[in-house]
């Protein structure tokens, strides 16, 4: 289903709709949030399930999704959306009295495709464009400031963990090798680095994109807004309450995997010790199994392939 919600100039299709509505199991009256509004393609559905009584209370860094968001729904007394990151989840909760209350959180995780198709975001090298990569581009370092200053201990870290580049060493060294002879500006000087320093090219992808999630990752301190978010999700939804999921790569994945994990376990005593199962803390059920897009879903909307949503419900 192609998004209702698309500024002028570019489309964004909300992965997994239909599958992360019916994951959060939207009751008539409850109360929902969207913690990356995108374009709004979840948050509609979700309106849709809702009545009078219902609300649904969306987050997102980017001030293009705010104003879509205050466009589209900002009539709507159910209706609220927030700037900022999800990592202020139970700030932003609790500022509207609802802690506890709510039975259903949304994370859609990644870049939408108005940020990747529009290069004057610099989140894409297909498109040469500013190396900025913020999803606020009003607020904190840009990558072009970051590449600019990270020292290559720094920069090697970055790329290995953020974007298992194997070739870490050798492509931060080039990057600081290159920003002593001119700045790196623009998303096509950085690519071209990138990809003379890699010596394996995978078929079918660009030496470049690994690099690039990397910085992205970093710049925008995702995965650190994602533990932070996951710390505070027990604390906003109600017993029942739902968590959604939805991942792009193996790092936000594993993180969400162990997360809820965990929780199923609760609290892990030595073998042997006689503990009543109330005393265990489990706080989470996992519902199924992740989920994966369909053929259908692949066949209109190719970045969906990477994605993977897994669900939880709060037990106590």
């Amino acid at each position: 289903m192609m998004d209702e919600f698309e500024n002028e100039s570019f489309q964004h299709r909300a992965v997994l709709l239909n599958e992360a509505v019916a994951a959060l199991a939207v009751k008539p009256a409850g109360v929902y949030v969207d913690a990356t509004f995108g374009r709004g393609g979840h948050a509609l559905k979700v309106m849709e399930g809702l009545d009078q009584s219902g609300r649904l209370l969306a987050i997102d860094k980017d001030p293009e999704a705010v104003a879509v968001a205050q466009q589209q729904f900002g009539v709507d007394a159910r209706f609220l959306i927030q700037q900022g990151s999800f990592a202020m989840l139970s700030q932003l909760v609790e500022a509207q009295g609802l802690t506890g209350k709510v039975s259903g959180v949304l994370l859609d995780l990644g870049v939408s495709s108005p940020q990747l198709d529009d290069a004057s975001r610099g989140f894409s090298f297909r498109n040469d464009g500013p190396l900025d990569m913020r999803m606020n581009p009003d607020v904190g370092e840009s990558a072009a400031q970051w590449v600019a200053r990270a020292p290559v201990d720094e920069m090697i870290k970055v790329l290995r963990d953020y974007g298992e580049e194997r070739y870490a060493p050798r492509i931060a060294r080039a990057i600081v090798a290159a920003r002593e002879e001119a700045p790196i500006e623009t998303t096509a000087q950085l690519q071209a680095i990138v990809a003379q320093a890699n010596p394996s090219w995978e078929k079918g992808k660009d030496p470049a994109t690994r690099a690039f999630q990397a910085i992205r990752i970093a710049v925008n301190h995702e995965l650190d807004d994602l533990h932070a978010a996951l710390d505070q999700v027990l604390d906003v939804l109600e017993v029942g309450g739902r968590l959604v999921v939805i991942s792009f790569h193996s790092l936000e994945d594993r993180i969400v995997k162990r997360f809820m994990r965990d929780q199923e376990r609760g609290e892990q005593f030595p073998r042997g010790l006689p503990v009543m199962e109330s005393t265990q803390g489990k706080r989470l059920r996992r519902v199924g199994k992740a989920i994966y897009a369909g053929k259908d879903e692949l066949a209109v909307n190719p970045r969906a392939r990477s994605a993977v949503m897994r669900i939880a419900e709060k037990l106590a």
